[in-house]
């Protein structure tokens, strides 16, 4: 048995003799309902059902591909591997961009009805009150902190606000690189443990890495490749920061909530600190003056 890097679950890889070795996922006990689990369990195979590069789990005894031992529920799944893909070239980009709309295509055909949508309410409001409510600030920031956050949520609300009405379909919802194993067959999406409702740009975002300039050019390569295969809504360009600002606030949340989990102190011992909290406070002013800028705007060149 091998750990792999998790926190939110419990992960390993476990070697069977005579052939090749599996993943294990221990959820966490009462984040996720067995319905929710089941969910995206469908969602993932559905995508495998289209021959769409995802790693789904397998299905073993009672023709289920959930399993319970002692109250902790848990999947199995084929190990993959690959290594990190290459952002900074172009034609990685695009490729990723033609397998995110594929996802995207499956994912507007029906709504998830038991797992929640990426919305203000819960990666804001309910994340910062949490934060603010369980002292987990040095008393001489909280103000500063408390302040911060009413002046990013504004920000984050105009930003929906200029946005419009945007449609909302089922997300991988965490589509770092870290989640993307890449093999000269393309890419491989893993780990769709955050999948949700929310809008498309939040499988798009977290691809982009720089100045205004380097993002628009990814951004550029990215949507070449996606509008192969769907239609992206240039509207939620609008929501970039604002996205980008959720995930800090959340961020901070989901450490906070888990601080009791020894795992976690160990992995984040920087977590409660002065120096930590002054940074988040820095980072999400940053945001703040972000989130008044234009959108990003995508040479017609790079499209």
């Amino acid at each position: 048995m091998l750990a792999l890097n998790s926190y939110e679950n419990r992960v390993y890889q476990i070697g069977i003799e005579d052939a090749p070795p599996l993943v294990v996922k221990f959820y966490r006990p009462q984040r996720w309902s067995d319905a929710a689990i089941l969910e995206e369990h469908l969602f993932v195979q559905d995508l495998v059902d289209r021959e769409i590069p995802v790693v789904a789990a397998l299905t073993l005894k009672k023709e289920t591909t959930l399993h319970h031992f002692e109250g902790v529920c848990f999947a199995v799944f084929p190990k993959h591997g690959g290594r990190a893909p290459e952002f900074d070239h172009a034609d990685t980009l695009e490729w990723m961009g033609r397998f995110i709309a594929r996802i995207h295509a499956v994912g507007a055909v029906q709504p998830y009805r038991e797992r929640p949508t990426l919305d203000i309410a819960s990666f804001g409001e309910e994340a910062s009150a949490y934060v603010l409510s369980q002292g987990f600030i040095p008393p001489d920031l909280a103000q500063a902190y408390g302040s911060v956050i009413t002046l990013s949520l504004e920000g984050v609300r105009r930003c929906y606000a200029r946005a419009g009405s945007t449609t909302h379909l089922r997300l991988h919802g965490d589509c770092h690189a870290g989640n993307v194993l890449w093999t000269s067959a393309g890419p491989h999406f893993v780990d769709f443990d955050d999948s949700r409702m929310g809008p498309a740009v939040q499988d798009l975002w977290m691809l982009l890495s720089g100045d205004r300039d380097d993002m628009a050019r990814q951004l550029g390569a990215v949507l070449t490749g996606y509008e192969d295969f769907f239609d992206f809504n240039e509207a939620e360009l609008h929501l970039v920061e604002a996205l980008r600002t959720l995930r800090l606030i959340h961020y901070s949340a989901w450490i906070a909530r888990r601080w009791n989990d020894p795992a976690f102190p160990a992995a984040f011992p920087w977590f409660n600190t002065q120096r930590y909290w002054q940074d988040r406070i820095l980072e999400l002013r940053e945001q703040i003056a972000l989130m008044d800028e234009p959108p990003l705007v995508i040479a017609s060149g790079n499209r």
